[in-house]
């Protein structure tokens, strides 16, 4: 049993997969910078000096001026400007995945199998004629 596991463990498909985790998750962090550290400060400063990341609803009573003060005090909030950031998160990481695929896809195209040929010419008349035929349609010719 412990011979299939390495055997598993160290094939190919495994540590790529890995990998894959590891810069994907490299990748969402920075993507996620991207988005809190710069895209939603210059879109909360074209939409009036908005912060979207302190945007909720408290669901409860009382008035807070972040989300820390009602956490704080105890009182259920409905952040729905983090899930915007969360959102355009996304929306990001799945456009650059798009990318990077279709890149990927460009380059890794296969060849394409040619079809068997279907004809031939007659010796006799050059016309395009079936391969099984045996006698020509345009000249009837007899072929071999």
């Amino acid at each position: 049993m412990f011979k299939e596991f390495k055997d598993f463990a160290v094939k190919g498909n495994v540590i790529d997969l890995a990998l894959g985790v590891l810069i994907g998750s490299a990748f969402s962090k920075i993507v996620s910078s991207l988005v809190n550290d710069i895209v939603m400060p210059l879109l909360g400063l074209f939409l009036g000096k908005i912060d979207f990341s302190n945007l909720f609803i408290v669901l409860g009573d009382g008035k807070f001026k972040t989300i820390a003060e009602a956490k704080k005090a105890g009182v259920a909030t409905l952040n729905y400007g983090i899930f915007i950031n969360n959102i355009i998160d996304f929306l990001i990481i799945a456009f650059s995945m798009f990318i990077v695929i279709k890149q990927i896809n460009k380059f890794s195209k296969k060849k394409e199998i040619p079809a068997p040929i279907a004809t031939k010419n007659c010796p006799f008349c050059c016309s395009d004629i079936s391969v099984e035929a045996t006698r020509c349609p345009h000249c009837t010719s007899e072929l071999e």
